[in-house]
């Protein structure tokens, strides 16, 4: 599963909640309407600070998208047995497994950082 395809889905998912089009959505966020569409098909990846646009233009934070598309990610993943995360450097199968509570602080740490990243857009802008 493509990280840009479940992107490009929330941020659709977003828009159609809200009743909006394309062209609004793209307007208010600065992008054209056919970059905005290619971005919801998932066939281009869009920079942190396009993201965030969009995010502001449809009124939601960006850390809410991310923690959408990492626990649709997760349930892929888990879907299709993908290993748990191995620590480097780890020495045996017994400390190999990463337990829930750790993999909670790595998404935490993740959407901590994508807050971080869309108030500097913010206060930019």
């Amino acid at each position: 599963m493509l990280l840009r395809r479940l992107l490009g889905d929330a941020l659709r998912r977003q828009r159609l909640h809200q009743e909006r089009t394309l062209r609004d959505v793209s307007a208010d966020a600065r992008v054209s309407l056919g970059y905005l569409s290619e971005i919801e098909r998932g066939q281009k990846e869009a920079s942190s600070e396009l993201l965030a646009s969009i995010c502001e233009a449809l009124g939601v934070n960006l850390s809410q998208v991310l923690r959408e598309v990492s626990d649709e990610l997760a349930s892929h993943e888990i879907a299709a047995g993908a290993p748990a995360l191995v620590p480097v450097g780890s020495q045996s199968a017994e400390h190999n497994a990463i337990g829930e509570g750790a993999a909670t602080k790595v998404v935490g740490n993740v959407v901590g950082m994508a807050q971080a990243a869309n108030r500097d857009v913010v206060a930019a802008a």
